[in-house]
């Protein structure tokens, strides 16, 4: 894989992964307070969902994570 192409993974994964969180967070924004929906409460959720979903594509979907994390092979 080329480092166009890991580049491009990394930003579908990382746009989707984020696009979650953030709807993820303002269902449970909205379900859990009396708040309405409004941009400061979308940007608050967005501020929470953006490091996790870096983390996510970034170490997790490491090629070399599941060995550094058992120490072995991966299986």
């Amino acid at each position: 894989m080329t480092k166009r192409q890991r580049k491009i993974r990394f930003t579908e994964f990382l746009v989707i992964g984020l696009a979650m969180g953030v709807v993820e967070d303002m269902i449970a924004i909205l379900l859990a307070t009396d708040t309405k929906l409004s941009w400061h409460v979308f940007l608050v959720a967005f501020s929470v969902a953006l490091p996790f979903a870096f983390i996510s594509e970034y170490v997790v979907d490491h090629p070399r994570f599941w060995e550094f994390l058992y120490g072995g092979d991966g299986k």
